[in-house]
C-alpha cells in the first residue's frame, strides 16, 4: 500500500516510517502540508496520515484543501490534540479516522486495514453504478450518458427511463411497467407518453446502433445489436 505520511515530528516519524514498512508498506514522507500539496500531482497514494499541529497550513486546513481538489483518498488524523471539539471538528472537515498520540502501533495498522477496505468496498460500488452497453456508457452516480465518448444530455425523465431499461436489460417490459415506474402509478395508463419518450431517447442514444427494440404485443427491451 502507498501510504502518505505528514508529520513534522522527526521521532514519531521514524518510528511510523519503520513499522510501517517493516509492515510491507511504501510510505512517503511530508514533514508539511504545503510540501505535500506541492507534490500530490505526481504521487500515487492509497491513505493519508496526517497530523494536525504543523508548521504553516495545519492538519484541519490541509484536509479541508484536498476535499475541494476533490482527492478523496482515506485521511487518518494522527494528532496530540484529544478533545472532543478536535475530533469532530476534523471529522467535519473531512477526515475519515482519528487517533491520539501515543498510540498503540497495532491499533494504527488495525485502523489503516479498517480504511482501505472501506475505501475499496465504496470504490468497487461506485464502479457498480456504470452501465456499458455496445458504445453507449451510463453512469448511474453521476446522471451521465456517453456515446462512443460524447456525452449525451438527457433530460430527468429520459434518464429515469434509461435507468429503468438498464434494469431490466434484456427483458421485455410492458407500456404500463414503465408508466407505472417512471412516471407513477397514478398516471393515465391510455396516454401514449411512453411511446413518444421511447422516441425522445431513442433520436438521442442510437446514433451508431440500435439498443431499444420494441416487443410486439408488450412492450419494449433494451440490449445489445
Amino acid at each position: 500500500m502507498q501510504i502518505i505520511l505528514i508529520e513534522d515530528d522527526k521521532r514519531i516519524s521514524d518510528f511510523i516510517l519503520k513499522g510501517l514498512e517493516e509492515n510491507t508498506h511504501f510510505v512517503t514522507l511530508y514533514k508539511s502540508a504545503e510540501d505535500f500539496l506541492n507534490h500530490y500531482l505526481q504521487l500515487s497514494f492509497d491513505l493519508i496520515i496526517c497530523d494536525i499541529m504543523l508548521p504553516g497550513m495545519d492538519g484541519m486546513q490541509l484536509v479541508q484543501t484536498i476535499r475541494y481538489k476533490k482527492i478523496y483518498t482515506p485521511v487518518l488524523m494522527l494528532t496530540a490534540l484529544n478533545s472532543v471539539q478536535d475530533k469532530v471538528s476534523a471529522l467535519d472537515f473531512g477526515a475519515d479516522d482519528y487517533m491520539t498520540k501515543p498510540f498503540h502501533f497495532d491499533e494504527l495498522l488495525s485502523r489503516i486495514n479498517a480504511l482501505t477496505r472501506r475505501h475499496q468496498y465504496t470504490q468497487k460500488e461506485e464502479r457498480s453504478n456504470t452501465f456499458a452497453i455496445g458504445d453507449m456508457l451510463v453512469d448511474l452516480n453521476q446522471y451521465t450518458v456517453k456515446i462512443a465518448g460524447e456525452e449525451v444530455i438527457l433530460s430527468p425523465r429520459e434518464f429515469k427511463l434509461l435507468n429503468y431499461l438498464i434494469e431490466n436489460n434484456n427483458k421485455a417490459v410492458s407500456r404500463i411497467q414503465i408508466l407505472n415506474a417512471v412516471w407513477g402509478i397514478t398516471f393515465d395508463n391510455h396516454t401514449n407518453v411512453v411511446d413518444v419518450y421511447i422516441s425522445y431517447l431513442r433520436n438521442k442514444i442510437e446514433k451508431n446502433q440500435k439498443y431499444i427494440y420494441t416487443i410486439k404485443g408488450i412492450g419494449y427491451m433494451l440490449k445489445a445489436d
